[in-house]
């Protein structure tokens, strides 16, 4: 997958909530990166939330804001949401 410009600048921005060593430098690695860990993007919140409850997580309990808050999930400029496989 070929992620758009300001996706990849979003992930390099925020790649600290994540990971604790930046993992890419430039939007070249992270593009490739963000590919090889099959990184998804999700249109809206509901996109997010039936992600993670495909994926086996229980999302019951969890507000909008702490699923939100998930390190997994970067948001976008356009209102989308990165979210990255940690």
């Amino acid at each position: 997958m070929v992620y758009k410009k300001e996706y990849l600048e979003a992930f390099l921005k925020n790649q600290s909530q994540l990971f604790d060593e930046p993992v890419a430098e430039t939007l070249e690695e992270a593009d490739a990166f963000l590919d090889d860990c099959m990184a998804v993007v999700a249109d809206s919140f509901k996109d997010v939330k039936d992600y993670f409850e495909e994926n086996g997580m229980d999302t019951a309990g969890l507000t909008k804001e702490e699923l939100l808050e998930e390190s997994e999930v970067f948001a976008l400029p356009d209102g989308k949401y990165l979210i990255v496989e940690g």
